[in-house]
């Protein structure tokens, strides 16, 4: 090896050391791994930023945008509206939802259909009582195989597509994807109804109409100079918080927890009372007691006609993680607080504010309407309810669609390129107010872009050192003898591990180019390869961070990182079984 392969070798293999490691944020691993790259004489400075302009991230950006408009229009509430019911069997509920989320994330993003059918999903579990972990994995699952199935579907089909064009001049369309990823959707999807849902375990599971823990928060709520609860003691409220489906955990006063639950111990004014229950409980249960929530709130409860609720997940990238809302001051820089905190039914004893934030969490916070999307966009958090009910302009739904339809359209007939077509139509939904300016620079998930615009220079010069080449003869060296797709199995089945800890779009810059090179040794099409790398580089089953749909759900459907396993192994051992078979049958060798 030369010094400059031993060089990128030694970068390349320190950025995913980090990436699976997790402590620091992807995009600051990538963006300072090229900045060493450029420093070391690897990437020159003209080369250096290439990437940010590269059309597979521009792509990326404009998908996120028009998925929020299509939210925004009401187009994913319609569809789900009229098709989603608790009243079905659970193989039939999960078979519908996953049709429904694998459908939506072929053509927006496939987190942004997971955080609006998640909430539905719950919903319909609450009201058959029963446990949501017993769908929201397959959910996740049918929304990461619908990203298979169309060039927009993930941002790793993007990346293959443009790495096509710069290794064999042509890029792949928007359909290209469709043929093999269509049959591994429908082959996991079935699985998964009729028979994977029964390998996951259930967490939190239902006895009756409650909610389960997963749904429920531990919050706080104020001791205010009027409050009915004055003199009173905790256990002389069991009546009342039963009444409301809360639990009363205990009594705060002077910023320290009580012992035990309190329940004997008078209540003064300033206390906190620390309540478990679903939020509209909760809110129901301060309201009655006339507590308060935030310190300046001089109302009795939640009367202000401004103030609202809001459910928000914390993501893989959030500005939340490991830190507390305290330190983060988020009542005095954002006017919104945190009354609750639910991590897998998890009951705590530090106080809520003052609780260490964890990527899976989900976060309940309370302030006015209008600023708790500037606080969700701030903290980097998943809203999973309806942010506001302006915001959907349900009739501009079909509206909504003839744009998108337009657009592609375009693309598939050869009037405009794909980046352009997606461009006019977000330029159009603006002309319609379907989303805002500041929609535009929301929805576009920074994070991804400079993990993308960052590796982009860094895979090139990996090819260039002659990095491909070396894997690829390691590969080549390690299957001689074996037939073409024993050894396309054996490079899906690689590519699969690297998804399972990595994003996808890391996975897929660093195997797309190995895949061509390992065709081009046998002396044999790279299509049906390159296509191997895109539908493996989709499927991080094994684990929650392997996609962040899987890291989403894991908090809601109170998993443990060992579940994922249960379901994700035989499904990735099928799609390899499915897919080998069906790639060479529409890409030949």
């Amino acid at each position: 090896m030369t010094g400059e392969q031993v060089f990128i070798f030694a970068l390349l293999g320190a950025v995913l050391a980090m990436l699976v490691w997790g402590r620091i944020r992807y995009d600051l691993v990538a963006f300072g791994a090229l900045i060493i790259a450029v420093l070391g004489g690897a990437v020159t400075a003209e080369a250096a930023f290439e990437g940010f302009g590269h059309e597979a991230t521009m792509i990326v950006a404009l998908v996120l945008v028009i998925s929020r408009a299509m939210i925004n229009a009401g187009v994913v509430e319609l569809i789900a509206q009229h098709l989603v019911s608790a009243k079905r069997a659970l193989p039939l509920h999960i078979t519908i939802m996953s049709v429904i989320g694998a459908a939506l994330s072929a053509v927006i993003n496939n987190v942004a259909a997971i955080v609006v059918l998640m909430s539905l999903d719950i919903e319909a579990a609450k009201k058959a009582s029963r446990s949501p972990s017993l769908s929201l994995m397959p959910l996740s699952y049918a929304t990461i195989f619908g990203g298979m199935v169309t060039l927009i579907g993930t941002p790793s089909n993007i990346v293959i597509a443009q790495f096509r064009e710069r290794a064999l001049g042509e890029p792949y369309t928007m359909f290209d994807f469709t043929p093999v990823g269509l049959v591994c959707a429908v082959v996991g999807i079935a699985f998964v109804a009729l028979v994977g849902w029964r390998l996951i375990p259930q967490r939190n599971e239902r006895t009756g109409a409650g909610a389960a823990e997963s749904d429920l928060f531990v919050a706080e709520a104020r001791v205010p100079e009027k409050s009915t609860t004055i003199g009173k003691t905790p256990s002389d409220l069991y009546e009342l918080s039963d009444e409301h489906d809360v639990t009363i955990l205990g009594l705060v006063r002077g910023e320290k927890r009580l012992p035990g639950f309190a329940a004997a111990t008078e209540i003064h004014k300033g206390d906190h009372l620390v309540l478990e229950g679903d939020p509209k409980s909760i809110e129901a249960f301060i309201g009655a007691a006339k507590l308060a929530i935030l310190k300046q709130d001089k109302q009795d409860g939640l009367t202000g006609k401004t103030m609202s609720l809001l459910e928000a997940i914390v993501p893989e990238g959030s500005r939340a993680i490991g830190r507390n809302m305290h330190d983060m001051r988020l009542r005095y820089r954002r006017g919104v607080s945190l009354l609750g905190m639910s991590r897998n039914g998890k009951r705590f004893r530090e106080r809520v504010e003052k609780l260490t934030i964890r990527q899976g969490d989900v976060l309940l916070l309370i302030g006015p309407v209008d600023l708790l999307d500037d606080a969700a966009d701030w903290l980097g958090v998943l809203p999973i309810a309806d942010r506001s009910h302006t915001v959907i302009q349900r009739r501009k739904a079909l509206l909504a669609i003839g744009i998108f339809a337009v657009a592609i359209a375009a693309s598939v007939a050869g009037l405009a390129s794909l980046s352009i077509a997606l461009a006019g139509a977000v330029a159009l939904f603006a002309l319609a107010n379907i989303v805002t300016p500041s929609d535009v620079y929301g929805a576009v998930e920074w994070p991804i872009i400079v993990l993308l615009g960052s590796l982009i220079p860094l895979g090139t010069a990996f090819e260039n050192a002659g990095g491909t080449q070396l894997v690829t003869s390691a590969i080549i060296g390690r299957t001689e003898g074996l037939p073409v797709w024993l050894i396309l199995a054996v490079v899906m089945a690689v590519t699969m591990v690297l998804s399972d800890f990595l994003n996808s779009i890391a996975t897929a810059l660093i195997a797309a180019p190995i895949g061509v090179g390992v065709a081009q040794s046998l002396g044999v099409s790279p299509d049906p390869f390159l296509m191997g790398v895109a539908v493996a580089g989709t499927c991080g089953l094994l684990t929650p961070i392997g996609h962040k749909n899987n890291a989403i759900i894991m908090g809601p459907g109170g998993y443990r990182f060992s579940d994922y396993w249960r379901l994700g192994l035989p499904l990735e051992l099928i799609i390899i079984a499915v897919a080998v078979p069906t790639l060479l049958f529409f890409w030949p060798l």
